[in-house]
């Protein structure tokens, strides 16, 4: 029997996870860049591309036509996705980390499932 292949990529990351900026983020005219170090909240993640989107990084202004949101239209600021490279969870001690997998099997059901955990202080994220 052949190995099963994944259709999407594993991903270090997920949503609502606290990250940490490892490389700075050039700003476009009018926003704010972003410094290496900078900590954030991941608001979506896209695994098929390898691209994050986090709170308050590479905020673009993108013209949009009158809508129920916005009646006016105009030019509205939004985040747009970095490279998942990019980024890195925090563990409790506010540091980046790696991330570990490992399998934690409950003894009453005898099923188990896989945790993610920081490779820095070993405990679960």
């Amino acid at each position: 029997m052949g190995q099963s292949r994944r259709k999407t990529k594993k991903t270090h990351v997920k949503k609502g996870d606290m990250v940490m900026l490892t490389k700075a983020i050039t700003a476009s005219k009018g926003s704010r860049s972003r410094e290496r170090g900078y900590v954030g909240k991941v608001l979506r993640v896209f695994p098929e591309k390898g691209r994050v989107i986090v709170e308050g990084v590479n905020l673009r202004i993108r013209h949009t036509r009158p809508n129920q949101v916005y009646p006016q239209g105009g030019r509205v600021q939004r985040e747009m996705s970095i490279h998942i490279s990019n980024v890195q969870p925090i563990d409790s001690n506010g540091e980046a980390t790696r991330i570990g997998r490992k399998w934690i099997e409950d003894t009453e059901t005898g099923r188990g499932e896989w945790i993610r955990y920081a490779k820095s202080t070993q405990e679960e994220l």
